[in-house]
């Protein structure tokens, strides 16, 4: 066997078997780092086994362990061991996963996964798809759609004539992710397009708002956002509802469920994504609540002809294969890994009650975590948890809550034992919990309640 192959795999058992013993964070400065890893690029190069032993050892202090237990940061999974076996393998066998004649494998196993998602996911049979690297461009890819559909509706060509002089497209939204604003920033639709539709104050749009936004102007191409399990409280709009009067208005409805589209496959949490079949495009994840190894989104689209139109692109060397479907017609990379494979691994690992018991156990969690957050004195319960998002803040006795809930999480994070994330709410600085890791137990949230207590008595010293 290679060594250096030989010798990675040993340090990346290692690693992963100590992530449940080592600090989740070990809070180095930028300048030892950079210090550490600017090593000299010398002329005729290092012995392979000497680079990675040293990068094994330089790298250690700047990994922050996401994949622990205790990682409440944001919305990370922890990489079932399968998924990274599997991820291994992607790697080995370094196929371009770009068109069936670069590798009938990974486009096969595309197919196969996607049936089995849009099974458990509940989404029409009929949807298309595309694995990108992340939410963020399964939202790009699913919008292009959109873009290419509503422009289309109005007689207007935007793949050979662009935007420019097009019907301005407008884009009503409740809460949403920053990833959409990006992408429409990339689609060149913009930002202002956005209108704001009126939220309940459950987090979710207010269907009669969003019903009197959209008739103020049924001419204007319109794109409608929901959210399936937003990231401060995960709210979940009723898409059923909102479904149905942006199509009463010709508009298309998108959905960003990057992780919150997963509980789909529980049927305690089923009933958050009622209706959600009747959109038209949807976003998500793999590598969070899947827990797979990052580079891994999946875009949706209930309309297959648009989907395509949006993204195929002709070449002279494409090697046509009939009866098979090439990747690059669907998603906006030409080369790019085989990022199916993993996801193929860990679904036939966990099998349809595996992918519901992890959902909901991370629920389950999470909803514990914060009741006991709750009951520590100066811990203020702002959201009860939906699903595995909470947010806490930690309160002052001279009313400088925000100071005091970022010295307090800082205190947990340097602690190593746990690590959390700050967010402003409602005007308010604020310490979100996002627990979506296979890895986390209750002897984790045990370390995590004790690692806030001990804060807190540092915070107030």
């Amino acid at each position: 066997m290679n060594p250096e192959l030989k010798r990675a795999a040993e340090l990346a058992a290692e690693y992963i078997d100590g992530l449940d013993t080592e600090p989740v964070s070990h809070e180095p400065s930028v300048g030892d780092l950079r210090a550490t890893l600017g090593r000299e690029l010398t002329t005729d190069g290092v012995p392979a086994l000497q680079v990675i032993e040293e990068l094994a050892v330089d790298a250690r202090d700047g990994l922050l362990n996401t994949a622990s237990g205790r990682f409440y940061g944001w919305v990370i999974g922890g990489g079932i061991p399968v998924a990274i076996a599997a991820d291994w393998l992607t790697s080995a066998w370094d196929q371009n996963a770009g068109a069936y004649a670069c590798s009938p494998t990974a486009a096969v196993i595309e197919e196969v996964v996607a049936d089995w998602l849009k099974e458990i996911l509940g989404l029409p049979k009929q949807a298309s798809y595309a694995f990108v690297t992340g939410c963020q461009m399964a939202s790009v890819t699913a919008l292009a759609a959109a873009r290419h559909k509503i422009l289309t509706d109005k007689d207007w060509p935007v793949a050979e004539q662009g935007l420019s002089g097009s019907p301005a497209i407008r884009v009503l939204v409740g809460e949403h992710h920053e990833t959409l604003l990006r992408a429409l920033r990339l689609l060149g639709i913009g930002t202002d397009s956005i209108v704001q539709v009126a939220i309940n104050n459950d987090g979710r749009i207010n269907v009669d708002a969003l019903e009197r936004e959209l008739k103020q102007n049924t001419d204007a191409p319109t794109i409608v956002a929901l959210a399936a399990g937003d990231l401060n409280r995960g709210a979940f709009d009723p898409f059923g509802e909102a479904c149905d009067v942006a199509h009463e208005c010709g508009a298309w409805v998108h959905v960003d469920g990057a992780f919150g589209l997963w509980v789909a496959s529980s049927r305690k949490l089923c009933h958050l994504v009622n209706g959600i079949e009747k959109a038209d495009s949807w976003a998500m994840d793999a590598h969070k609540w899947l827990n797979v190894p990052h580079d891994s989104g999946i875009a949706f689209v209930a309309d297959p002809k648009s989907h395509r139109a949006a993204m195929t692109i002709p070449a002279a060397y494409k090697v046509e294969v009939a009866d098979v479907r090439d990747e690059l017609e669907w998603g906006p990379e030409w080369s790019r890994r085989a990022r199916a494979i993993p996801i193929y691994a860990a679904l036939r690992a966990l099998g349809r009650n595996g992918v519901a018991e992890l959902v909901e156990r991370c629920c389950d969690l999470t909803k514990d975590l914060v009741k006991r957050l709750g009951e520590l004195p100066g811990v203020e319960v702002l959201t009860t948890p939906i699903i595995n998002q909470g947010l806490v803040r930690f309160l002052d006795p001279n009313g400088d809550h925000d100071t005091r809930t970022d010295a307090v999480i800082q205190y947990i994070n340097e602690s190593g034992d746990a690590w959390f994330g700050g967010t402003i709410w409602n005007g308010m600085r604020v310490m979100r919990i996002s627990l979506s890791n296979w890895r986390t137990n209750q002897d984790d949230i045990d370390r995590t309640v004790a690692a806030v207590r001990s804060a807190l008595n540092k915070a107030s010293n």
